[in-house]
């Protein structure tokens, strides 16, 4: 009998499988209809180049304006997403131990989850001041639902059998709920981790949009404010493409860093 021939696979369809090649090309497909599409209009006022864009960009780090806006916008978002984290870590463990607990968490999800957290900013500037207090607690507000709701709806969809190995194993409530209870609910919770930090990131922005400068700082919101009205287009789109990429760095490498060594390690995802 004649062995088997292994063919092996064409380039083209090694390249095309390759994911993070693909979203490389696509990026740079976008940068390139941006600056043709903004050479074809020719007007900066209204759609600057990316090349100016770039351009201010690095004159806005170089100059330490825009480094300054990154590290104020950097400190209150993990002020308020560690503080909205803590509380949605309490309400959980509330609701997971009792029934009145659970029946408050739904409630108060299906009551402030769909309300915007920028609503709530003229009210957070009466209760809190015109300081960090406002700002903080509309990112609490932000991460805070979204967190406990995922996070309680992966421990309700825990396996029966998962539970019942913790329990033959003799662990304590400590050693459930760290070996068991949040590596089984992980792919949830980590679902929640990403809403919350979406919601808290694009409020934080439109806060910094509205409520403007605080004891002399300003965030990257402020900094695309300050220059819009200084008409400073091409500093307003580097403040937005600051925006883009740091979003795309939390998504692409912290969460996807922590997704490939917990829930692709564990086999809880393909």
């Amino acid at each position: 009998m004649s062995e088997p021939v292994e063919r092996s696979i064409p380039l083209y369809l090694r390249l095309y499988e390759n994911s993070a090649l693909r979203k490389v090309v696509l990026l740079v497909v976008l940068a390139l209809v941006w600056e043709g599409y903004a050479r074809a209009l020719n007007n900066p006022l209204l759609f600057p180049t990316l090349s100016a864009t770039i351009g201010a960009l690095v004159a806005g780090i170089e100059s330490g304006e825009l480094l300054r806006a990154i590290g104020y916008t950097l400190t209150l978002l993990l002020e308020g997403y560690v503080l909205g984290l803590l509380f949605a870590a309490l309400l959980t463990a509330f609701a997971s131990v009792s029934k009145i607990g659970a029946d408050l968490l739904e409630m108060l999800t299906s009551m402030f989850n769909p309300l915007p957290s920028i609503a709530l900013l003229p009210l957070a500037l009466i209760w809190f001041g015109l300081g960090n207090g406002s700002v903080i607690f509309v990112l609490v507000h932000a991460v805070l639902w979204s967190v406990a709701l995922n996070t309680h709806a992966g421990f309700r969809a825990l396996s029966p059998t998962l539970r019942m190995v913790g329990q033959n194993y003799g662990l304590s409530a400590a050693g459930f709920i760290t070996k068991i209870l949040i590596p089984g609910a992980f792919p949830s919770i980590l679902t929640g981790l990403k809403v919350g930090w979406a919601f808290a990131w694009r409020t934080l922005i439109a806060a910094e949009l509205v409520f403007g400068v605080s004891s002399g700082s300003g965030g990257i919101g402020w900094y695309i404010f300050e220059h819009k009205n200084q008409l400073l287009i091409p500093q307003v789109f580097a403040g937005l493409l600051t925006v883009i990429l740091f979003g795309l760095f939390v998504e692409h490498v912290i969460f996807r860093t922590i997704e490939n060594r917990t829930v692709r390690r564990w086999g809880m995802q393909i």
